[in-house]
């Protein structure tokens, strides 16, 4: 992993693939919002093998804004593209953001609040109290429950949302987790935190406004059925040690 670049406190991770129709907007959104809060950042685009421009898009802003850096990948998923992105991180701390940007861009400050504390890796957690859903139909709502109910009862006790797209890690986290993350598509966010769990690392939840996009590319039965597969893929390598520390190189 590239060594921390001094002027550089905050990496925002976009994984895209054919995000064409609204990745200059979410950028432009992005980059007025992390001015307005003051810090240093930078912002990885990472192209997933996207077919649509998507890549010329990014690289055509990041001409503009050298904040901005763009990596090309072959397309293999979500996972491995928010992966690459971490690892070619630079900043202190790591933000993996959906490019949806269905999060708005104020509440990354909530990760950076006193009353947080210290941590490794903040969960973005659309349950809880102050969490507030917009505009998400009821049936992908039960639907996410329920899937949620296995994550907590298989591997992951406590967690209230473990698939939301917008999480933080600090540089160590992420240097602990990811070169030991294996899965490419929608269940990687499972592997991190069934790896973070099994180094013992410190997870909060950070409750956030979330805004439902109808062209997100989840599909909940179908994935659904797959990522509760995975699950249990994921927990019995957790149960043999592959996620221990000693493991680690």
């Amino acid at each position: 992993m590239p060594a921390a670049t001094a002027d550089i406190d905050l990496s925002i991770v976009v994984p895209a693939f054919n995000e064409a129709g609204r990745l200059e907007s979410s950028l432009d959104a992005l980059r007025v919002g992390l001015d307005a809060q003051k810090r240093c950042w930078e912002i990885i685009v990472v192209d997933d093998g996207s077919g649509d421009g998507t890549g010329d898009i990014a690289e055509a802003f990041a001409r503009t804004e050298p904040r901005v850096r763009v990596l090309r990948r072959p397309h293999l998923g979500k996972g491995g593209a928010v992966k690459a992105g971490l690892l070619a991180a630079r900043g202190g701390r790591c933000f993996m953001c959906d490019a949806d940007l269905s999060m708005p861009v104020s509440d990354l400050a909530k990760f950076f609040e006193p009353a947080v504390g210290d941590y490794d890796v903040a969960i973005g957690s659309r349950e809880g109290v102050t969490a507030r859903r917009i505009g998400e139909p009821q049936r992908r709502h039960l639907m996410g429950r329920l899937f949620n109910v296995a994550v907590q009862h298989a591997a992951l006790p406590g967690i209230e949302d473990s698939q939301c797209g917008f999480k933080m890690f600090t540089r160590a986290a992420v240097q602990s987790i990811f070169p030991l993350v294996t899965v490419d598509g929608w269940a990687f966010d499972l592997e991190v935190l069934i790896i973070a769990r099994a180094q013992r690392l410190r997870i909060v939840q950070i409750p956030i406004e979330w805004h439902y996009r109808p062209l997100s590319r989840v599909r909940m039965l179908r994935d659904g059925i797959g990522m509760v597969r995975e699950l249990f893929r994921l927990r019995a390598r957790a149960r043999r040690g592959e996620y221990s520390p000693r493991r680690q190189t």
